[in-house]
């Protein structure tokens, strides 16, 4: 998703993606930088709604390396739904990340030849 990301802690950032006006969400993840540790961790925020200011959806999204068996080990953790409000965004998100995650991923490690 287009953005304007840097790894600063307290560096506000927008996501920007097709809207689902049906479903509350008008296409901007608003975000700052919570944690950056350079090569082991980043954490961000990733908030949301249906627009005008109105978030429904406040949740964090950390990013995990860890060294494992002479290779890294990618731990994604996207936390913070509470309630029925934010069922619909999870399922949505959970698929969206095993997806196209793992799709950019095999990309980029079959271009390193790994």
């Amino acid at each position: 998703m287009p953005n304007d990301f840097r790894a600063e802690v307290g560096r506000k950032f927008r996501f920007t993606t097709n809207p689902k006006v049906k479903f509350g969400f008008d296409g901007i993840i608003y975000s700052d930088v919570r944690e950056v540790v350079p090569f082991k961790r980043l954490s961000y925020s990733w908030k949301g709604g249906p627009g005008g200011g109105r978030i429904t959806l406040d949740s964090t999204v950390t990013w995990t390396l860890t060294p494992k068996d002479g290779g890294t080990e990618l731990l994604l953790e996207h936390t913070g739904f509470s309630g029925m409000k934010n069922y619909f965004a999870y399922l949505m998100m959970k698929n969206g990340w095993g997806s196209m995650i793992r799709k950019r991923l095999e990309t980029l490690l079959a271009r390193s030849g790994k």
